[in-house]
């Protein structure tokens, strides 16, 4: 099968190009963005391999249809990114990675936690400059303290699990209880409740239409004063301009951001010689008491190779038995 490959960067060439040595697809390794601009580099495809920043909307399947594209990988669980009922419209099939490692973002989740509330990152950058001063990095015990977990999936477990293991006590709240955070002490409780006794929000559930801006000005004003925000999830699970005066009042005590609402023009990329047009993101950075990373929570040598591995199972599984060969939650539609 040949397959156009968008957004690739030089870790995604090894990964791919060592899971595909044995199933011998023809891999077009493409560095751009899948765009409306950029859909025409598919032409003589029969599938499109594409990543979470990548524009799956109407106007580009329906480009991609036309120059006879029938499948489009998703290098990704989420695809809030697609117009699911366009591609279904026009007989696309999607199929995506529904788990790679939920360790690989459980743990740099309560990295975030932790660099926070230690401001690892600024003693980091005062220690180099010579300065071992602690005025102003005084943090707090996490032992004894609670963690508010918000969607309780295999990576929401993963925190619960290891949140549990500080002596923390972990609330969640899900429409969807699962048995195996119950079985690791995690007690479900209505958002509002989880908000207003957390004294750590860890976000991990999927954007939907009823999820999007889920924590916004009213949903913050119900969270304790001075509460540290976690997002490893989807950007726009937050309301950035609601989030930033919730910084600006004191509610919000400390923010670790791994994912941000706009990030389709900032992450994945080196802008660093160019000035960001995104005055949010510029207000983000000059408060001490945020941290952010970009989108790099599944970055781990296991979730790449499994991401990898699944995609070429995917189109492995499409070329042989047709677009019923990939069922369950790894098919899209």
């Amino acid at each position: 099968m040949r397959v156009a490959v968008f957004s690739t960067k030089p870790y995604d060439r090894d990964f791919l190009t060592t899971a595909n040595a044995a199933a011998g697809h023809d891999l077009d390794l493409l560095e751009p963005r899948l765009s409306v601009a950029t859909a025409a580099l598919a032409a003589g495809a029969d599938a499109v391999c594409a990543f979470v920043n990548d524009d799956l909307s109407a106007p580009v399947l329906e480009r991609l249809a036309a120059a006879g594209v029938r499948l489009v990988a998703l290098r990704s669980a989420g695809y809030n990114h697609v117009d699911v009922a366009a591609a279904t419209r026009l007989g696309i099939t999607m199929v995506r990675v529904p788990e790679y490692s939920p360790y690989a973002v459980a743990e740099h989740c309560v990295g975030l936690m932790l660099a926070l509330n230690r401001k690892i990152h600024r003693a980091h950058n005062r220690v180099r400059e010579h300065n071992f001063a602690l005025t102003g990095l005084l943090g707090f015990d996490l032992h004894g303290r609670t963690i508010g977990v918000v969607g309780t999936g295999k990576i929401g477990v993963c925190v619960a699990r290891i949140m549990a293991g500080f002596g923390c006590r972990v609330l969640a709240s899900d429409p969807y209880p699962n048995d195996e955070a119950l079985a690791a002490g995690v007690t479900y409780v209505p958002l509002k409740t989880l908000l207003a006794e957390s004294h750590v929000v860890t976000l991990h559930c999927p954007l939907t239409p009823e999820t999007h801006h889920l924590i916004d000005e009213e949903r913050i004003a119900q969270m304790r004063p001075g509460v540290m925000l976690i997002n490893t999830s989807r950007g726009a699970l937050v309301d950035t301009r609601a989030v930033i005066r919730g910084l600006k009042t004191g509610r919000i005590g400390h923010l670790g951001l791994d994912v941000y609402e706009e990030e389709t023009e900032l992450f994945f990329e080196d802008l660093s010689d160019q000035m960001l047009r995104d005055d949010d993101f510029s207000r983000l950075s000059t408060f001490p008491n945020v941290l952010i990373t970009g989108h790099q929570a599944f970055f781990t040598e296991e979730a790449l190779h499994n991401i990898a591995a699944t995609t070429i199972a995917n189109l492995t599984a499409v070329e042989r038995d047709g677009a019923d060969g990939v069922t369950g939650p790894a098919r899209v539609c």
